[in-house]
This record gives structure tokens, sequence and C-alpha cells, in this order.
């Protein structure tokens, strides 16, 4: 697919008709390293199968030492640019969602960038803890519907193993580490994505921390779990609303991988099949902004999503922030 490169400077002729932006191609990368429920269960003085019946985890990946999630996040991209059939030098703007790049700085999007042979490009991290990928996502929508972009890469990667407290019963299982990564391109057609309704909360901000004084996630579980699941059932019903269909037309509902236990609940609220819902959680538990797409990525490998398919993805993380959107793959 040969796709012109654009300046981000020159937006599309104001008088002229606005591109859409279609889905080109999904793709996703995880450490080598398994942890299992087995290891962890031990250290906490818990049954391996407690955790699963709270998680609905078995397994998570986590990076090794000296590993780097702008690695993770470039394998991602260039599973994503294969699936698309792109030359990474159609690429013209790179987003990372993310809030656990390897250092204050460089952000990780320039590295991986860099390392895809994407010369030249915009490149900028997105922090929007868990909602990261769908904030990107929907920035770089909007660059590419105004004109500014041709093509872009959109990633969800991070680390967050790095930041567990390991004797913590109410986390230290929860994380594990990955990212994924969208194609979108410019098209003479409709949007196929969005619209995008994203929304935040500060009253929420002591409920999920990764302070600087101890590195170390801190959340309040059970309050997290209500409000998760209240906020994707609510912005599920208005994303569908904005994009004027209902539940029914739905093929597919991807919602943030945090807890099976929370994946459920959203699917009950609003009285969804089960096989029409990814759960994804048993193989790599929250990967935070890599969830999304990772989830994505897995349900295109797997069969699940078909070209035209209707798509609800949603998200929820720290600050309060959360989404949701509406694609057409």
């Amino acid at each position: 697919m040969a796709v012109e490169s654009a300046s981000l400077g020159r937006p599309a002729d104001a008088a002229g008709p606005r591109p859409g932006v279609a889905v080109a191609g999904i793709g996703h990368a995880v450490p080598d390293t398994v942890v299992a429920n087995a290891g962890i269960a031990e250290r906490l003085g818990v049954d391996e199968h407690w955790i699963e019946k709270r998680t609905g985890t078995r397994e998570r990946r986590h990076l090794a030492a000296g590993e780097r999630l702008s690695d993770l996040a470039t394998r991602a991209g260039a599973d994503a640019l294969e699936d698309a059939g792109l030359d990474p030098s159609a690429i013209d703007l790179v987003l990372v969602g993310t809030t656990s790049a390897d250092e204050m700085s460089p952000h990780t999007a320039p590295l991986v960038a860099g390392d895809l042979g994407i010369a030249g490009a915009a490149a900028s991290d997105i922090s929007a803890a868990c909602t990261g990928f769908l904030s990107a996502l929907a920035l770089a929508t909007s660059a590419i519907e105004a004109g500014r972009a041709r093509a872009a890469l959109v990633i969800g990667a991070d680390a967050l193993s790095r930041y567990l407290d390991q004797d913590d019963r109410g986390s230290a299982m929860l994380f594990g580490d990955g990212a994924g990564a969208m194609v979108l391109v410019a098209t003479d057609g409709p949007s196929s994505v969005g619209p995008v309704a994203l929304h935040s909360d500060a009253t929420g901000r002591d409920l999920i921390r990764l302070s600087r004084d101890d590195l170390k996630i801190r959340m309040d579980g059970p309050t997290v779990f209500q409000h998760a699941v209240r906020l994707m059932a609510d912005v599920t019903r208005e994303a569908l609303d904005a994009a004027g269909i209902a539940l029914a037309d739905v093929d597919l509902f991807v919602y943030h991988q945090a807890n099976s236990r929370i994946i459920r609940s959203v699917g009950r609220e609003l009285g969804l099949d089960s096989e029409r819902v990814v759960d994804v959680m048993s193989r790599f538990a929250n990967t935070s902004a890599g969830s999304l797409p990772i989830a994505l990525s897995v349900a295109s490998q797997e069969g699940r999503l078909r070209k035209g398919d209707t798509v609800l993805i949603s998200a929820f993380g720290a600050g309060f922030v959360w989404g949701g959107a509406v694609l057409t793959w």
C-alpha cells in the first residue's frame, strides 16, 4: 500500500473534502519471560487458583533485567506495519501511549521511529495511564482527518512490572508487560475510527497512584473496580450513541484488560453475550496502555475480527481517565 507522506504543518485545503481514516494493520509484542501464578502465589502466601479466580490471569510476561520497553514497542510497530503491508517510510506520525518509558528523556516514540527506519516523522509519547493507546488513537485520527498526516503508527506499551510491590496482595499479580500497535491511513471514504469519547475526573486521583516517592503502584482495588465497571459501561453507551448505532450492531467488544471480573461485570451491565466480548487476561494480565491493541491483535490473529466488523473499544485508568470509541475493521 503506497501512502504519500504529508507534513504535520500543512493542513488539508479547507475548501476541499476532508480525508477519512482507515485501520490498515494491527500487531503486538510481549516479552519472552513468562511469570506464572505459582511463584507469585508462593511469595504472597496464597493459592495460585485464588489469583486466577480474582483476576482471570494464569500467566503474564515481564521484561527481564536489561530489556527495554522501546524495543518491545518497536517489535509491535513492525508487526503492525507488516500486517498493513506498509513501508515504514510512509509513516509521518508516531504516537506511543505509555507511563513507563525507559528514561525520563528521550521519550519512547522517537526511539521507536528511529529503530523502525521512520525518518523525520513527528513522534511523541502520550501519558494517559491505561487509556494511553485510546488517547493516542484519538490524536492520530484527528491529525489524519485534518490533513496534517497521511499515515500514523499508534502504539500502546507499558512495563509496569518494574513498579510492583512484590509483597502487595492487592497488585503484585495484576500487571504484565506488553505492547500493541495499530497503523492508520488516510482514505477517501468515511472514517473507520470514532467518534472517540474521552473523559477525566480528578476526584479519583488517590485511588490508583504511582508516586515518585517509592515508585510502587498503590491502589484501592475494590473502589477502583466499581468505578471501572460503571464508567466503561457508561462510555460504551455514549460512544455508540455518537456513532448512531446500538449494542446489537456491534460485532465485538474489546475492553481494557484490567481484570476478567471487571470485563464480565461490564458485559452483564450492558446485557452482552460473552462470546462477543474479548478477554485475553489469562495470557497477558493487565498491560496498561498495551491492553487494547494487544487484545485487538490477538482477536484478529484468532479470526474473531473480520473486515467490515464493528468493534467497540473502551479503557479506564488512573486519574481517573476513561474513554470509548467505535471502529470499523
